[in-house]
């Protein structure tokens, strides 16, 4: 078998009109996914039985589906079903077919990502001592004061190594928005194989890139620890 090179080296050009989408699918969703997922971890540390039991709730659905399956469920059937509602219930002139894409492709991988990220704060928000809480409402900070100036910071210093696996992780399921019909990387590779048959070499170009992106996320994660461990060490 002999693979074609000069496809595949046109192929990467071509590819690389898709990191942009890919980068601003993975790095917007987790920008909005990181709110909801720490109020969410908050309610499960220290809320009330039944925010707790909501969140719990919503954190293990979530996680317990597959992302395709989620996304055959709020991409392909959900539309069919509110469309079927908007024009035989409520009479309205809407078409839900005509909203683009990626708003659902950004929906789904922030519903998934808030679950993920989730756990990675609740087990952060633990790590740090209680006791630390209880010393800075003692002195007269309010607690959102005592969360912002003592537990927050120290809660994303143990949570970096999680925060990153999970943007690494949400990078690599962003590829499944080609499921979307969103021109990703993924999507432009297997378009472009589509005409000659060159899967193989798509897929080699696709797993290059991914490769290169993810240790580009890596290295960004690793200089931010580094700089988390020596200010650590100079705060002592």
């Amino acid at each position: 078998m002999q693979l074609n090179t000069e496809f595949m080296r046109q192929t990467l050009i071509d590819v690389l009109a898709g990191v942009p989408v890919t980068l601003k699918l993975t790095f917007v969703t987790l920008l909005l996914s990181a709110p909801p997922a720490f109020w969410i971890a908050l309610g499960k540390t220290e809320g009330g039985k039944n925010r707790g039991k909501i969140s719990g709730v919503y954190v293990s659905v979530v996680r317990g589906t597959p992302v395709v399956v989620q996304i055959l469920f709020l991409y392909s059937l959900l539309p069919t079903m509110l469309n079927y509602l908007i024009k035989n219930v409520f009479r309205l002139d809407f078409n839900i077919f005509n909203i683009d894409a990626v708003w659902y492709a950004y929906i789904i991988f922030i519903l998934n990502t808030t679950a993920v990220l989730s756990e990675v704060f609740r087990s952060a928000l633990l790590a740090v001592d209680g006791g630390q809480l209880e010393a800075a409402l003692s002195i007269g900070l309010s607690r959102r004061q005592a969360y912002m100036r003592i537990i927050i910071p120290q809660a994303l210093m143990s949570a970096l190594p999680n925060i990153c696996n999970t943007t690494v992780s949400l990078l690599k399921n962003s590829s499944l928005a080609f499921m979307m019909t969103v021109k990703d990387i993924t999507a432009i590779a297997k378009v472009k194989a589509a005409y000659g048959y060159n899967y193989i070499e798509a897929y080699l170009v696709i797993l290059l890139m991914y490769v290169i992106l993810c240790s580009v996320v890596q290295g960004i994660f690793r200089l931010l620890e580094n700089a988390v461990s020596v200010r650590r060490r100079a705060a002592v």
